[in-house]
């Protein structure tokens, strides 16, 4: 008999469990703060202070039913019920009669129902407990206290739960404490195996790709079946499992395969690879490419770069965090939109970060359409963590299960054990005071994960923690550049300037940010006229960084006249932002090949906050992700040095060389050319040269402005258009004109525009956002008599009636 499969999507009724709420009719994805905010019982807690009000719901326990039919003839089989994306302590019951209890949100579930089902109507239950109450009993049994990370986390002793860790709060993230389900339910007939993952191994020769298939099934193995392969371009294979046997291996073979390329150095063609059991059907589409990391010693330490296809790749990228607090907003639109607007801004690496979890397929499918490579974290993060014999054995079958599941997936770049927590035992004062204690204990956590990545996917890189020099290497990654990945924090958390970004020369920069406020439209959406002063009580409650708005505050006066007024603040708030990074990034882009990746913190935010996000919550850009979409194009050039003596480098991260023409001019502050100098110049493949040495022989009366246009050598055809700006002095003693800009609005050929001019210079010339999109560019340097059209990206609005900024006008 072929195995018959029952989804249990819809029609489940949402109550509490001591019955003093009334029922909810609900479908999955099933978040119960959101079901809750749906039917008007829960105040939004994104608005204004409602976080401290919602904060009972996590408290009380919540039932979740549903009702479904069963037949003689599914009772004459095997019944499994397949749960996955539990959100996280949680009793099962089938008609009364217990199935299961379970803790570990990171696992996928199969429960063996036969002896609980009947004939007709079956009632599933799940009721969800408080994670708080256990988290503390857990810790409380310990052998020893594990501190935990008490800067982040509202709720204590997360560390001992398999939750999404940001759930209790993080420096830019709500507590919420989710609760719930968001995949279907599946009841699964079936008289032998049942289909679990596919795996592949992609060995790479001259014209051909030979995959490796490895077939993971689940059950009793009573009997003979087949399994049959497919993919586009290769025979069909069909394999026998004997029984006893719940794996099967085959190779399929591809001639003159399509390779697939990062975003920015090729295309991203998918083979479609198809697994059939018993009428059980598993596909997936992939992309077919030689990926391995270059660690190799150098005189410098040792390099740290991904190669695919043989061509070195330099990561530009950032660090995710889950797309929002609710988790029934994780949704395949809102995935599309944040993951689009890293590729438009020529991002090819996206690290899936350690204090949230292990994403859902629509994400790794979408990084595959998109060419991101995945830097995946393990689950993590800046606590410390159990080594008890439970705590191994709730974990070695997650990492298992996780791994198997997306080993296939072509974008996965590595696995990496967890973040920051090598480094999180200095931070708290038992294991700082015990630091060999805490470090076996760290050691014999970090060995099994790796064995479980090693198992589940021998073929991969598995990279112990980030920030990390390398293997069993527990050195200082936040300091030391000289081989491994970095997280430098040293300008925002230890305030230095962000000059201090010359000052180290990293191999992969893999954490490294700072701060800004989200736009005016997004804060005036979730506060009062009254609350829009940054130290008022509500703007603070979406501050989570201790000191996060002094930091700002303290910055602005090292480098800006100050704001007049709240939405100048916001505005600045986002040109600082944006000099911060593009100082880090212009800077360590011009080392390659010593420095080949950074990835900033952070791509995205979970809620409306104040955060070191480039896409603020609900996928608005901010100036940052704009500059982001410059300063990471594949073929750029950059004003480098602060002060009056600056360099003018250009970089190169294709394949093949290209060229550039273009000139670079001096201007004094009213826009008068000073002297002015042509550009011709061919950039081999991943170059880094010096094109100009400059010095301002008056710093505060003029800055610089380089524009070119990046061409293909052979076909001439036009590629990227090179644009960079100077300042030989710190803007604050800049007198900068106060710019009238003009706006034209109008519709050709390309779309809706808003077509910019002036008389003076402006500079960090800004429209906001008028509807869901983003503007072809922003931020910007606006010359006299150089016009420049802001065409619309996204949805259809009227007329444009937002506010124009330029920095001049923020005093």
């Amino acid at each position: 008999m072929p195995t018959l499969t029952q989804l249990l999507e819809d029609q489940w009724t949402l109550y509490r469990a001591d019955k003093s709420s009334e029922p909810y009719a609900a479908e999955i994805p099933i978040d119960v703060h959101h079901r809750l905010l749906q039917a008007g019982a829960i105040p939004d807690p994104f608005h204004r202070d409602n976080e401290a009000q919602v904060q009972w719901v996590h408290q009380h326990s919540w039932v979740l039913e549903r009702h479904f039919e069963l037949s003689e003839a599914d009772l004459a089989e095997t019944l499994t019920l397949e749960l996955e994306y539990l959100d996280t302590h949680a009793d099962v019951t089938l008609n009364d009669q217990p199935v299961a209890s379970l803790c570990n949100f990171f696992r996928r579930y199969h429960l063996d129902i036969t002896g609980q089902a009947r004939v007709g109507t079956n009632c599933l239950r799940i009721t969800l407990h408080d994670v708080a109450k256990l988290a503390a009993e857990r810790a409380e049994a310990l052998p020893f206290p594990v501190p935990y990370s008490e800067s982040n986390n509202k709720i204590p002793h997360m560390n001992t739960v398999r939750k999404t860790q940001c759930d209790a709060g993080w420096d830019w993230g709500i507590c919420l404490m989710s609760a719930g389900l968001y995949s279907p339910p599946k009841v699964h007939r079936h008289s032998d195996r049942l289909l679990d993952t596919v795996r592949v191994e992609q060995h790479h020769q001259a014209g051909e790709v030979r995959l490796h298939v490895t077939v993971d099934t689940l059950g009793r193995a009573t009997t003979e079946q087949k399994v049959k392969l497919s993919l586009p371009g290769a025979e069909p294979a069909s394999v026998t499992l004997l029984p006893g046997q719940n794996q099967a291996e085959a190779s399929l073979i591809v001639t003159d395969p399509q390779l697939w390329w990062p975003n920015g150095y090729g295309d991203q063609p998918l083979y479609r690879l198809v697994a059939e059991l018993n009428g059980q059907l598993w596909q997936r589409d992939i992309g077919l490419r030689e990926l391995h990391w270059d660690l190799s010693a150098d005189e410098s330490g040792n390099r740290m770069v991904v190669v695919v296809n043989g061509v070195e790749i330099f990561a530009k990228g950032a660090n995710w965090i889950p797309a929002d607090a609710f988790p029934a907003r994780q949704t395949p639109q809102r995935y599309q939109d944040i993951l689009g607007s890293a590729a438009q801004a020529h991002m090819n690496m996206i690290r899936v970060w350690g204090g949230g979890f292990y994403e859902q397929d629509i994400f790794y499918e979408t990084c595959e359409r998109l060419g991101l490579l995945v830097w995946q974290d393990l689950m993590f993060a800046c606590s410390l963590y159990p080594s008890t014999p439970a705590f191994i054995d709730d974990v070695e079958p997650e990492v298992d299960w996780q791994v198997r599941r997306l080993q296939s997936y072509g974008c996965i770049a590595l696995w990496c054990g967890d973040n920051e927590v090598i480094g999180a035992i200095n931070w708290y004062e038992t294991s700082r005071n015990n630091r060999e204690k805490y470090l076996v204990n760290y050691d014999r956590l970090n060995r099994v994960l790796d064995q479980a990545v090693q198992k589940a996917d021998p073929g991969r890189l598995f990279w112990p923690s980030s920030p990390c020099n390398g293997e069993l290497d527990f050195g200082d990654a936040w300091h030391d550049d000289n081989k491994g990945d970095m997280h430098y924090w040293d300008v925002w958390h230890s305030g230095k300037s962000f000059s201090a970004y010359y000052d180290i020369q990293p191999r992969f920069c893999s954490e490294f940010g700072y701060q800004s406020f989200p736009s005016r439209q997004l804060v005036e959406s979730i506060t009062e006229p009254k609350d829009r002063n940054v130290t008022s009580p509500v703007m603070e409650v979406h501050q989570k960084n201790p000191a996060g708005n002094s930091k700002i505050v303290e910055m602005f006066t090292r480098y800006f006249r100050f704001p007049t007024g709240f939405n100048q603040f916001l505005y600045l708030s986002q040109v600082q932002q944006a000099i911060a990074m593009k100082t880090g990034i212009e800077y360590w882009r011009t080392l390659r090949p010593h420095c080949m990746g950074t990835l900033y913190w952070q791509l995205n935010d979970v809620w409306p906050v104040a955060s070191w996000s480039s896409l603020e919550y609900g996928g608005g850009w901010k100036q940052l992700h704009y500059h982001a979409r410059r300063f990471y194009q594949p073929v750029q050039w950059f004003w480098i040095g602060e002060g009056a003596q600056q360099k003018l480098m250009a970089v190169n991260d294709l394949a093949e060389a290209v060229t550039i023409s273009g000139q670079w001019k001096m201007l004094g502050l009213d826009g008068k050319i000073v002297e002015r100098h042509d550009i011709e110049i061919q950039l081999e493949a991943g170059a880094s040269l010096c094109l100009a040495e400059v010095t301002a022989a008056k710093p505060d009366k003029t800055f610089a402005v380089a524009r070119g246009v990046v061409a293909a050598v052979d076909s001439g055809e036009r590629l990227f258009d090179c644009d960079a700006t100077a300042y030989f002095d710190l803007w604050k003693r800049l007198d900068l004109p106060k710019a009238n800009v003009q706006m034209q609005q109008g519709q050709d050929e390309g779309g809706y525009f808003v077509e910019l001019s002036t008389e003076q210079p402006a500079h960090f010339v800004t429209l906001e956002n008028p509807a869901e999109g983003h503007w072809s560019d922003n931020s910007l340097t606006l010359l006299p008599d150089e016009p420049v059209k802001l065409y619309w990206q996204g949805e259809a609005f009227g007329s444009y009636k937002g506010e124009l900024y330029h920095l001049a006008a923020s005093y």
